[in-house]
């Protein structure tokens, strides 16, 4: 592996998340990996999970890892190529990220979108560009459009679960419905679009995609799903529901819709065949998920951000052993 940007970066799914959970099982395994080197994660935006897992994962394999959130500590970086400098950008990309290059083994990069304009979001420029000038090998920990780290923890959990717990007993297609949820303000598609990414190209589920009319996601990624606008339709038999906001992709990045009526309560859970709940955190409770799920058995969202360490540490030991 020489980045890790999207599922296309990934040979083989199963394996990745098999590693993944070898080092669960033994996570200083390979303590000496990362001795020596040197990764930078790099913070456009703020992060919880994704900066302390991350950062955990390379400890594990000796790695050291240093934090810059560039959006308070940094330059404001110019990324648009031949710009005229005159405004609030002080540094060019191509003039920082060579030097980062040099300083690091590893980048890793954690970008929003502004879901004020989609060409603009949907090109990836600022992660391209790091990607383009810094000379080493690019982790993405969020982007405009894709959660590729989350979205690699969320396999591993679902066959974690499969595997140990599941009647499935690791076998069969497990029914796995992504619901849209109501949320206070507009929220970026990258985990949705991400998700829907991940597993229509494991190929290993019933995948089902529900949402209000007018949530459709950039079909590049959800094609392979069902889509269908009847949650319990789409609940019905569920064996794992993703439960995730986004806003709209065609008028980008409007609340169009926020009936509560979508939110998943218990009663709706009743459909499933005693389904799992997920959610790549932060919830914003009762609103997105009720209590009643958030806390019950049906919820697996603690053992999923938990996953997030052993994600990494497959992402990173696969990228130093490419080396």
């Amino acid at each position: 592996m020489k980045q890790f940007i999207s599922v296309k970066d990934v040979n083989d799914i199963n394996a990745l998340a098999a590693k993944a959970l070898t080092y669960k099982a033994d996570p200083f395994m390979h303590r000496t990996l990362g001795a020596d080197k040197r990764m930078g994660l790099l913070f456009l935006n703020p992060s919880l999970r994704t900066r302390l897992s991350t950062q955990v994962a390379a400890g594990n394999l000796g790695m050291e890892a240093i934090v810059f959130n560039v959006d308070k500590e940094g330059w404001a970086l110019e990324f648009e190529e031949g710009a005229i400098m005159s405004g609030n950008t002080v540094e060019h990309i191509k003039d920082a990220a060579p030097i980062l290059g040099n300083y690091f083994d590893i980048l890793c990069i954690r970008t929003f979108p502004s879901l004020k304009n989609r060409e603009d979001d949907y090109s990836e420029l600022y992660i391209s560009q790091f990607i383009k000038y810094c000379g080493v090998p690019v982790i993405s920990l969020e982007s405009s459009t894709l959660h590729p780290l989350q979205s690699l923890t969320d396999i591993i959990t679902i066959k974690e679960h499969m595997l140990l717990n599941s009647p499935l007993g690791g076998g069969g297609k497990p029914k796995i419905v992504l619901t849209w949820a109501p949320h206070v303000k507009p929220l970026p598609q990258c985990v949705a679009n991400s998700f829907a990414q991940w597993i229509n190209a494991w190929g290993e589920a019933d995948f089902v995609i529900t949402h209000p009319e007018d949530y459709e996601l950039n079909e590049s990624f959800t094609k392979g799903a069902t889509i269908t606008h009847n949650q319990d339709e789409a609940l019905k038999d569920a064996d794992f529901v993703y439960v995730k906001n986004w806003s709209t992709y065609n008028d980008y990045g409007k609340i169009y819709e926020n009936d509560p009526k979508w939110m998943l309560t218990n009663e709706k859970i009743q459909l499933t065949n005693n389904v799992k709940v997920m959610h790549c955190l932060p919830v914003r409770r009762n609103v997105e998920l009720s209590d009643e799920v958030l806390d019950s058995a049906n919820s697996i969202v603690t053992q999923q951000a938990s996953n997030r360490v052993w994600a990494a540490q497959a992402v990173i030991s696969e990228i130093l052993s490419n080396k």
